[in-house]
């Protein structure tokens, strides 16, 4: 490319007088893209990346022997793992036996203390209708179903039954109040929660309670 000269000042008949030369503006570098270039390597499959987690992959054994030997490993570590499970199991099952019986170290906190222990003796000790209802609503609904013509009927049998339950259950989270207040006077355990206490376990069939009752209907407390 030519590149335009200042003329010469002392000849006047040179063309290019008066005319400045251009200035050269250097290259300026490309601007950095803003498009992050890849990776350059594919994106490692769970597999593999499991596989780095876990470590080397055991080399396959050279000899018989020492298959043999992997084998025997592998069976003891299967007897070990079964017999921590059964462990567990009999500790769970031994755990769920002592909370039947009552122990308090077992039970959970709605049931731990003389107070509770006191309050589900009192409820085993009687037979309440509350504990009935469960029993007849499922007998009322079956005969719904056989007789569609019975629903009226049997609507109103299970209203009244609710009736007396919600009757029988404020007497009885009374009574139980009572009771309590005269056996443990500085307990401050009562009131409201210790009456809903008496009257869920009373609701419960009597071979389904957990605790398991320590004492026969009719027996004194």
């Amino acid at each position: 490319m030519k590149l335009l000269r200042r003329g010469n000042p002392d000849n006047p008949d040179n063309g290019d007088a008066g005319v400045d030369e251009p200035t050269v503006v250097p290259p300026t570098e490309p601007a950095p893209s803003a498009v992050t270039a890849g990776k350059g390597r594919p994106t490692p499959s769970r597999r593999e990346a499991e596989g780095r987690k876990r470590g080397p992959v055991a080399p396959a054994p050279l000899t018989a022997k020492e298959a043999r030997a992997r084998r025997k490993a592998s069976r003891g570590d299967k007897e070990q793992r079964k017999a921590a499970a059964a462990e567990r199991r009999a500790d769970a099952a031994d755990r769920r036996a002592r909370m039947l019986a009552g122990e308090d170290k077992y039970l959970l906190p709605r049931d731990k203390g003389e107070v509770r222990a006191y309050v589900r003796d009192l409820v085993d000790s009687r037979r309440h209708l509350v504990g009935m209802f469960m029993p007849l609503a499922v007998l009322l609904i079956m005969a719904m179903f056989l007789n569609p013509a019975m629903q009226a009927i049997v609507t109103l049998v299970m209203f009244v039954m609710m009736l007396f339950m919600v009757v029988e259950g404020v007497i009885m989270g009374r009574q139980i109040n009572n009771k309590v207040r005269e056996r443990f006077p500085d307990t401050l355990d009562g009131g409201f929660k210790l009456g809903w206490y008496a009257f869920v376990r009373s609701s419960q069939i009597r071979k389904m309670r957990a605790p398991q009752p320590r004492v026969s209907p009719g027996d004194p407390v």
